[in-house]
C-alpha cells in the first residue's frame, strides 16, 4: 500500500510539472507565433486550464515533501507529546476541510456535467473535463492528508517532518529564505 500511495503522489507532482512544461511550451509557440503572424487560438484557455491543473495536482506532492504551508513554525516549539495532540488536531482539522472540499468540488464538477456546460472561450469544450483536474487534486490531496494522519496516529513522524528534517541535515534551509 505505502509503494501504491508513493506512486499516487509522485505521478501526481509529476502531472502537475508536465501541465506547467505545457504552460511554457505553449506561452512560447504563442509569442513566436506573433512574430510570423500566426495565432494559435484557444490557447489562453488552454493555458488557464492547465495552470489550475498544476496547482491542484502538485497539492499532495507537496504536502508531503513539506513544501506546503503548514502549522510547522508552531509545533517546533512544542514538546513531543504536546506536539503529538496538536499534530492529530491540525491533520483532523485539515482532513475535514479536503473531505468538505472534496464533496464540494465533485459535486459543482457534477453539476457542470449534468447541465452540459460548456468553456465559453475559444474552444467550446465541455468544461467538466478540464475541471476533472479540480477534484482528482483535491482527492489526492484528501487521500495525503489521511495518510499523515493516520502515521501520526501510529506513533510515526509525518513524511513532511522527515522530508524537514532531511533538508536541514542536508544543510538546505532554503524553505526559511
Amino acid at each position: 500500500m505505502r509503494r501504491a500511495l508513493d506512486l499516487l503522489y509522485w505521478a501526481s507532482g509529476a502531472f502537475a510539472a508536465v501541465c506547467l512544461a505545457g504552460i511554457c511550451v505553449l506561452m512560447l509557440a504563442q509569442a513566436a507565433g506573433r512574430e510570423f503572424g500566426v495565432l494559435i487560438r484557444g490557447a489562453d484557455d488552454i493555458t488557464a486550464w492547465l495552470c489550475a491543473a498544476s496547482a491542484f495536482f502538485a497539492l499532495g506532492h507537496t504536502f508531503r515533501h513539506g513544501e506546503l504551508v503548514r502549522v510547522g513554525l508552531l509545533l517546533g516549539f512544542l514538546q513531543p507529546r504536546v506536539r503529538r495532540g496538536a499534530e492529530l488536531f491540525a491533520l483532523g482539522v485539515t482532513a475535514l476541510f479536503a473531505g468538505y472540499m472534496a464533496w464540494a468540488v465533485t459535486r459543482f464538477v457534477y453539476e457542470s456535467w449534468k447541465f452540459s456546460e460548456v468553456a465559453q472561450g475559444m474552444i467550446k469544450t465541455p468544461i467538466w473535463i478540464p475541471q476533472m483536474s479540480f477534484v482528482l487534486g483535491v482527492l489526492i490531496f484528501l487521500v495525503a492528508v489521511l495518510d499523515e494522519l493516520f502515521r501520526v496516529l501510529n506513533d510515526q513522524k509525518p513524511s513532511y517532518q522527515l522530508a524537514e528534517e532531511a533538508r536541514h541535515a542536508a544543510k538546505d534551509f532554503s524553505e526559511m529564505v
